[in-house]
């Protein structure tokens, strides 16, 4: 099948279909690491129960922006 009968072909499948194709896709091109999407949700959720439990303060984004905004420009 050459490349445009094979974009015809996707291009008319279900909704359904095209988004399963998509995400087989892009996972051929990006596999996933099942250990560390795992290490990285651990992580995540760490960080998060520090935020709750005021283990940890946010520093809100417009400080930072502007901490690095300042650093650059000396």
């Amino acid at each position: 099948m050459d490349a445009e009968k094979l974009m015809s072909a996707a291009e008319s499948l279900p909704l359904e279909l095209k988004t399963e194709l998509i995400e087989r896709l892009l996972d051929s091109l990006n596999p996933s690491h099942r250990e560390i999407d795992e290490l990285w949700a651990e992580e995540a959720e760490r960080r998060v129960k520090e935020l709750r439990t005021g283990k940890v303060k946010a520093i809100p984004g417009e400080e930072v922006f502007r901490e690095i905004q300042e650093i650059l420009s000396k």
